[in-house]
């Protein structure tokens, strides 16, 4: 079960030390947003960001991109020190050569959709990429409430890579705390995205090994 802390709830007054925080919290990786505006109705980090949290931290980072084209941003995501880039189905331009675009950067390649889009329209591209990421929020902004109803959508996944006989990690971003990681789990997820969760408490090492025990618990057997 990993952890991904979501650097869009980070104080970026203080970045150094949340950095060295979320180092020290056990975390696996790192999840960074980028969102140009368009696709979703939000601004957030740009290369530079990204670049200058790279110089503070060895974490693997785990880059979603909620942009319109994410084709034209992979080289210089890569530049700036993404590790893996995960797309929007919705966004432009073919799936399958978006995925192949960010393999061939040498990266690995997540895909994603927003909580409208039917789970099936993945189905082509679950043996060609390392992750899957179900939005249990809208994109576009933090601290929205988990929804629940996403969770057919996590069991279809799991399901689907066992008759495919296929593995990528199944990720869920929005809502994650420590009333909701246990409910994600159970349907199948082994990689969450917390905000608000791990950022802003005073422990951040307690926050990730309390939400890591939930998740284990309810791993289905």
């Amino acid at each position: 079960m990993k952890i991904s802390p979501s650097m869009l709830s980070a104080d970026f007054t203080k970045l150094g030390e949340e950095l060295d925080r979320i180092k020290a919290s056990g975390a696996d990786m790192l999840h960074i947003d980028v969102m140009d505006g368009h696709f979703v109705p939000n601004i957030s980090f740009g290369m530079p960001v990204i670049k200058s949290i790279r110089k503070k931290s060895d974490l693997f980072f785990d880059v979603h991109i909620m942009i319109s084209q994410p084709q034209r941003y992979i080289e210089e995501l890569k530049k700036a020190g993404a590790e893996l880039i995960t797309f929007h189905y919705e966004a432009e331009g073919d799936p399958a050569e978006t995925i192949e675009m960010i393999h061939a950067a040498g990266l690995k390649a997540g895909i994603s959709i927003k909580p409208k889009t039917p789970v099936e329209v993945l189905l082509p591209y679950l043996k060609d990429v390392e992750l899957v990421l179900i939005m249990t929020v809208e994109p576009g902004f933090g601290g929205q409430s988990f929804m629940s109803d996403m969770m057919p959508k996590l069991r279809w996944l799991k399901e689907e890579a066992r008759r495919q006989n296929t593995d990528f990690i199944l990720q869920v971003d929005g809502g994650v705390n420590r009333n909701t990681i246990a409910e994600a789990a159970a349907a199948g997820a082994d990689c969450f995205v917390a905000g608000s969760a791990v950022f802003g408490k005073p422990d951040y090492h307690e926050e990730v090994t309390a939400l890591k025990a939930l998740a284990e618990a309810a791993r289905p057997q």
